[in-house]
């Protein structure tokens, strides 16, 4: 079986839509759609991931089924909870509410390397779940929703979670596609790789509509694992003469005052 995972074209937050360019985006990889001989696809909630699987389901003459696991992945830490240090995974971006003085709570995993680069835990594929910034959010309890959910679309499929592995009885040949998001990828490829959840989600970058393909593998009857073949591929985009959005990306160099910092 192969998974086909694809991010949302380069988004408009405001309406939870897509720009200008990423309508082009999302068409472009509506023309290359085919070649991915999709059998069943899957999407997020969000209007964002919604406009994008247009494009492609109207080439695939599918319907999708939509999954609110599938939405952006969204673990919240609060610094109301937090101590200093904690907080000092996000320094100056953290806000208070004017009225209150209370903490606004704010996406999770968008912390500062200074942070994590003092902080390994966070790598560990166990210590993580017990680092002070998770205790200082509802990651946890987000985190193991979406793996059950996710852990239950496999297992409904033919392929059951058992420990590090996957175990089959009958497998098949099918290729699902999950429309959706950065953040949620990283959370799943976290899982099938069996590594902590803030390693794709720190050190991966998928581009807007991009393709991200993993199998499984099956060297041993009955007894299955997921091999990543390809992760954020932006052929499509290449093919059509656009160049791939910087949305999810962070400046390569601090002076460069147009890229987001």
């Amino acid at each position: 079986m192969k998974l086909i995972f694809i991010r949302h074209g380069d988004p408009n937050y405001e309406i939870d839509g897509l720009t200008d360019k990423g309508k082009v985006e999302a068409q472009l990889l509506a023309k290359q759609i085919k070649n991915l001989s999709i059998d069943e696809v899957f999407v997020s909630p969000l209007g964002r991931a919604r406009a994008t699987a247009d494009y492609s389901l109207k080439e695939l003459n599918l319907t999708a089924t939509t999954c609110d696991w599938l939405r952006e992945f969204p673990a919240e830490f609060d610094a109301n909870i937090a101590d200093d240090e904690t907080k000092r995974a996000y320094k100056t971006e953290l806000r208070k509410d004017e009225n209150n003085g209370i903490y606004h709570k704010r996406i999770l995993w968008d912390m500062l390397p200074s942070y994590y680069g003092d902080h390994p835990e966070l790598f560990d594929v166990i210590g993580w779940r017990d680092s002070d910034l998770v205790k200082a959010s509802d990651m946890i309890t987000k985190y193991d929703n979406v793996i059950q959910n996710f852990d239950a679309l496999l297992s409904d499929h033919g392929y059951k979670r058992d420990g590090l592995i996957y175990k089959t009885d009958n497998g098949n040949d099918k290729t699902l596609a999950f429309f959706c998001h950065f953040g949620i990828t990283g959370v799943l490829l976290s899982h099938l790789w069996n590594v902590s959840p803030f390693v794709p989600l720190q050190f991966l970058a998928t581009a807007p509509t991009s393709v991200t393909e993993v199998v499984t593998e099956e060297r041993e009857k009955g007894i299955v694992t997921f091999r990543t073949l390809r992760v954020g591929d932006t052929t499509h985009l290449s093919m059509g003469g656009e160049k791939p959005s910087f949305s999810a990306r962070f400046c390569e160099k601090f002076e460069n005052m147009d890229e987001r910092h």
